[in-house]
């Protein structure tokens, strides 16, 4: 079975933001348990820094690597964009962690320990990494507007 030239340009361009997502994620796993373990951090406080750590790695490899091909837009512009968007996306990570974290606790009848909330945290991602991917292709990264075509 081939894959279409469309497939494999989506396949590639999901390989190289997982890629960057992965890292970004490994950085943000490793800042929020230094924050959190070692400092006594909030769990919410921590993944909000944790999640800005990541987003400067996040920004450059998007840019620079997944979606280079794209048009791009005055740097003031998109970088306004991006940060609004990972606004909302560490909100939504920063609520995802608070209501795991609670639910957890309330589960285990006793605030939940640092497996836990490592967990809840990973969740948290997961739901993050697909809204980002979403925001970044669809607004952040837009594909170049298609030539009128000609009458």
């Amino acid at each position: 079975m081939s894959l279409t030239p469309r497939v494999k340009r989506a396949a590639a361009l999901s390989a190289r933001f997982l890629t960057v997502g992965g890292i970004s994620t490994l950085i943000e796993i490793v800042t929020f348990n230094i924050l959190l373990l070692a400092f006594g951090w909030d769990a919410v406080a921590a993944k909000v820094v944790a999640s800005l750590v990541a987003l400067v790695n996040a920004y450059f490899g998007n840019r620079q690597w997944t979606f280079k091909h794209r048009a791009r837009r005055r740097r003031w512009v998109e970088i306004t964009l991006f940060v609004i968007v990972n606004a909302v996306c560490t909100a939504l990570g920063a609520l995802l962690v608070w209501g795991g974290v609670e639910a957890a606790s309330a589960v285990l009848g006793r605030p939940a320990g640092a497996f836990a909330v490592n967990v809840v945290n990973l969740v948290s991602i997961v739901v993050v990494v697909l809204a980002r991917f979403g925001f970044y292709h669809a607004v952040v990264f837009r594909a170049a507007p298609a030539e009128p075509a000609a009458r």
